[in-house]
């Protein structure tokens, strides 16, 4: 027990979660449990998941931001290799924070978790060369139940870092660039999500 120290209500916003677990290391390398149910329960994160997700994308590939609408689902985050800018956005109806972000680095050093509940949108951005994204959901894919928002509707206002370029009204990534001039890499679904105010129409 006692294996991971948990940062709640992140950035202000209720139901964030930043965990930094425990690492044990000497020369041979390092130990650290990625997951305790009993530890999380200790904590007050007391929910079920059912399906583990990984991913591997390059440097500049902007995933998000994504939820489901009848299905939402709750996800701890966590970064195996290289580095990724990790984003939440609360879309709850009535919280006294919707519409507002929450961002962390995540990396394969740090080995922080992020927890983001249900009723909030999700992206990230890779930093690093490449980078292998692992998460746990609260509830499975539901194909057909996904739905977005621009990464850089303005109304929300995300400071993606070491992003740059003009926005046109639009979620393409048409002229954005990370500083070094590695182009920002988007599938065409997300360039194709509306602005917060869509959910309110």
């Amino acid at each position: 027990m006692g294996q991971i120290t948990v940062e709640k209500n992140a950035g202000g916003i209720s139901g964030l979660c930043v965990i930094t677990p425990t690492v044990h290391g000497d020369e041979r390398g390092y130990f650290v449990e990625t997951y305790n149910q009993n530890d999380m329960k200790e904590a007050g994160l007391d929910m079920t998941f059912v399906q583990d997700n990984q991913s591997c994308s390059v440097k500049g590939v902007l995933r998000g931001l994504h939820f489901q609408k009848q299905f939402p689902q709750g996800k701890l985050v966590r970064v195996i290799k290289g580095s990724v800018f990790d984003v939440a956005v609360d879309l709850r109806p009535g919280s006294q924070t919707y519409g507002k972000w929450f961002g962390i680095e995540l990396t394969e050093g740090n080995k922080k978790q992020f927890y983001i509940p249900k009723g909030f949108a999700h992206g990230f951005l890779v930093l690093s060369d490449i980078a292998e994204f692992c998460y746990k959901c609260t509830d499975f894919y539901h194909p057909g139940d996904e739905g977005g928002l621009a990464w850089n509707d303005p109304s929300i206002g995300i400071a993606w870092p070491q992003v740059q370029g003009t926005y046109d009204g639009t979620a393409s990534a048409k002229g954005y660039t990370l500083t070094d001039g590695t182009p920002l890499i988007l599938s065409e679904k997300d360039q194709l999500w509306p602005g917060l105010t869509s959910l309110q129409a």
